[in-house]
């Protein structure tokens, strides 16, 4: 239909009308910008479990995923056995031992209470089958003809526990027995940190993993049965390890590792209320590790990363970089939280070597460290000529008196 407006009063309700509409979009735009500005923040995605103490790290990094009250001292139990394994098979590897080695269970060994494998005084046993019963068993009783195979007493041992654990970096940890079982006093102490900082150095010896991700196996030529105490093994994609723990002090404790893809994980609980919820509490913590984070390249080896000023070299300026690749773990919501700083070292000097190691780059996400690669010199950085390096000093000198 065709509308024709003939005289200035049509012509005056069409304006109108348009102004209308107009200011009516002007109010809409307005509080729609009003109601914007007034909601509040999306708020952060937060996580939580209900254990006293806990932790989720990536294993090849190190990188802290999440953690609740990490540094808090708290009774391990078993899961003191870590350490226990560690120290067997570093002696291993450097030969000072072998799995094929055959033990004499000690009197004082056999004695040892709470969970075991009922070792006899004299019996023969080959050092791989103790690894077997500590680290599928948790016997007390293998862990002790452990130490004692290792540094003559228990007592020794010990001692060797408390000096790698320094080493390693576990500031908060004493270790009183090789076990965990409970002392007059109360025992071992430990944090949550320090447990996963011991675990990802247990597992760089992979054999270990073979033992704690088995879920039944035997010594004495099959006679005795060996039934793991992670009773995770049977129901948790890609879980192998690593130690279940539980005293009347401790409560239930579990030290977790499991692996997806590329990404392994460490968990770990402590002072759970009972068997359930030790293996609930470690599912939902693996669970958010493997649903909240995903791998990022953030670096690829010889990638250049910075360019480093010395000032006696031939070239002033020469380029840097990283000596291996670094994938970290980043926030599915935010991919892009990653910072890189490169930290040379201090008083580079010319000359030179390329390859030689200049400094560090350290990367972190969202404003927590995830990782750092080592930086080395591209090329050869030679020393630049006496000419060179006294007319650089002469401009430092001019161009200081002017400043």
């Amino acid at each position: 239909m065709l509308l024709f407006y003939g005289h200035t009063g049509g012509v005056s309700v069409l304006r109108f009308q348009r102004q209308n509409r107009l200011i009516l979009v002007g109010i809409v735009l307005l509080a729609m910008l009003i109601g914007v500005q007034s909601l509040p923040a999306l708020a952060q995605v937060t996580f939580d479990i209900p254990s006293e103490s806990g932790i989720l790290i990536d294993a090849n990094t190190g990188q802290i995923l999440w953690q609740k009250d990490a540094h808090k001292q708290l009774h391990p139990a078993s899961i003191t056995k870590i350490m226990t394994m560690l120290l067997v098979m570093e002696a291993v590897d450097s030969g000072r031992a072998s799995l094929d080695d055959v033990l004499t269970v000690s009197e004082y060994a056999q004695s040892m209470g709470g969970s075991q494998v009922y070792l006899e005084t004299g019996e023969k046993i080959t050092l791989e089958n103790i690894m077997k019963s500590i680290a599928i068993a948790s016997g007390n009783d293998a862990s002790v003809a452990a130490a004692e195979y290792l540094a003559g007493t228990e007592a020794a041992f010990t001692q060797m526990m408390n000096n790698r654990a320094q080493e390693l970096g576990m500031r908060n940890t004493i270790f009183y027995n090789s076990s965990g079982l409970p002392e007059d006093d109360g025992g071992n102490l430990t944090t949550a940190y320090d447990i996963a900082i011991m675990s990802r150095e247990l597992l760089k010896h992979p054999k270990v993993l073979e033992w704690t991700s088995t879920r039944i196996d035997s010594i004495r030529d099959g006679k005795f049965v060996l039934y793991n105490t992670n009773n995770l093994l049977s129901s948790y994609e890609g879980i192998d390890g690593i130690k279940t723990g539980h005293t009347e002090e401790a409560g239930y404790c579990l030290a977790a590792s499991a692996k997806r893809g590329d990404t392994r994980l460490i968990s770990v609980v402590m002072r759970t209320n009972s068997l359930e919820e030790r293996a609930s509490q470690t599912v939902r913590l693996l669970d958010f590790g493997f649903n909240a984070f995903t791998p990022k390249l953030v670096v690829q080896q010889d990638e250049e990363v910075a360019t480093i000023q010395i000032p006696n070299a031939r070239k002033v300026n020469n380029p840097v970089a990283a000596a291996k690749p670094l994938t970290v773990l980043v926030p599915k919501a935010d991919q892009n939280a990653v910072e890189k700083v490169f930290v040379p070292n201090k008083n580079l000097s010319a000359p030179i070597e390329a390859g030689a190691r200049v400094g560090t780059l350290q990367v972190s996400v969202a404003g927590n460290p995830a990782g750092e690669v080592p930086v080395v010199a591209t090329e050869e950085i030679p020393l630049a000529n006496i000419f060179v390096r006294f007319f650089r000093w002469l401009w430092q000198l001019v161009a200081g008196l002017f400043a």
